[in-house]
């Protein structure tokens, strides 16, 4: 594939360079591996209800987002509590690990992973240019963020040694967990320099041109799944708030039950350590899997573009086996990765797998696609 001519530069928000929302500016922060300790998790929700509309929204890569940002301040708060180390390197820091890694299941533990790499990211001037877009990913062999597109991925095949992934395709470059992180920052750096207009390793005709030369395995068609991340696993609790947005208020509650925090790419949040799930579900945090068939972006009023008040129709739905994603418009925001079924406003109703569909009728819509 050849790179696409680029009418625009890419426009991924940061902190300092936010997203022209219709509610006003929208600021994300990355967190690498999506693991966040409880004390930054309480600055988040201060800076939302201060700073933004008071929630704090999941994104698909385990990143989160604060709208209507319209008071200063909020770069000033999470560079002090760490939370942005490098200004220059702030839209590049896309880093997804296994959130379970270390916790339930797993060939490796890819834990301290992300975070090992984040630090030398940000140390690499250079690599201040790659497109937000840009995606690393550690799977600790499940097969769980290996199924996320991620630009390069290190996935486990014994605990101490895994192979490369480009663009989800295993290269059959074998690499020791000891060595991961380099091999990864040196494709990033081998794609920076040879990217031209490209966005993602995907684009490039020949991505396996990033490797280093030398020996490589015969790739491997490894599974990929995704486990639960919601409900109770080994020593931990993970929860699922309602398509992906918390209140200050239950970002306090998930601060007071665990030391940490990792936020899944499916809008989960697995919490290490935790026991009181009493606490976590009057907090009205969903313990139950089922809570993340139905997902939505953000629609009316947040967004512009939107036909519909996309999560207001996607409350009234009944989760019943089938994945779908509730979308104001064609961009199909906030998609996920995996196999769903795209629900998309059109002219007063949804568009479901080809058939218009008036609201009223869309939990009728997907008990039949379940069923056929």
């Amino acid at each position: 594939m050849s790179s696409p001519a680029r009418v625009r530069a890419d426009a991924c928000p940061g902190v300092f360079a936010t997203h022209d929302a219709a509610d006003g500016p929208l600021a994300r922060v990355r967190l690498p591996g999506g693991a966040i300790t409880a004390e930054r998790l309480r600055v988040l929700a201060e800076c939302a209800d201060e700073l933004g509309d008071g929630d704090v929204h999941l994104t698909s890569r385990g990143n989160v987002q604060l709208r209507g940002v319209t008071r200063p301040g909020l770069a000033k708060r999470l560079t002090a509590a760490g939370l942005l180390p490098s200004p220059s390197h702030e839209r590049v820091r896309n880093v997804l690990a296994s959130p379970l890694s270390g916790i339930h299941g797993g060939i490796a533990d890819v834990r301290g992973l992300a975070q090992a790499l984040d630090v030398e990211l940000c140390a690499r001037p250079a690599l201040a240019s790659l497109p937000g877009r840009f995606l690393f990913a550690f799977d600790d062999g499940r097969g769980d963020v290996a199924g996320e597109g991620a630009d390069v991925c290190w996935r486990a095949v014994t605990p101490s040694l895994g192979t490369v992934l480009l663009a989800g395709v295993d290269t059959g470059c074998a690499v020791p967990r000891a060595d991961a992180v380099d091999a990864m920052l040196a494709v990033a750096a081998a794609f920076g320099e040879a990217r031209g207009t490209a966005w993602r390793i995907a684009e490039l005709a020949d991505p396996t041109a990033l490797l280093p030369a030398g020996p490589r395995e015969h790739p491997v068609d490894r599974p990929v799944r995704v486990d639960p991340t919601v409900g109770r696993f080994g020593s931990a609790i993970g929860v699922a708030p309602r398509f992906g947005q918390l209140t200050a208020a239950q970002l306090g509650v998930l601060a007071d039950v665990a030391a940490s925090a990792v936020v899944t790419p499916w809008r989960s949040v697995v919490l290490p350590g935790a026991t009181d799930l009493a606490r976590l579900e009057a907090a009205g945090l969903s313990t139950d899997p089922g809570a993340l068939e139905i997902t939505a972006c953000i629609g009316r009023p947040g967004c512009a573009k939107s036909l519909a008040d996309v999560r207001a129709d996607a409350a009234q739905l009944v989760p019943g086996g089938v994945r779908a994603h509730v979308v104001g418009c064609a961009r199909r925001c906030g998609r996920p990765s995996g196999a769903h079924l795209d629900v998309v406003a059109e002219g007063g109703g949804y568009r479901v797998d080809g058939r218009w569909t008036p609201v009223s009728r869309l939990t009728e819509a997907l008990v039949r696609k379940e069923t056929s």
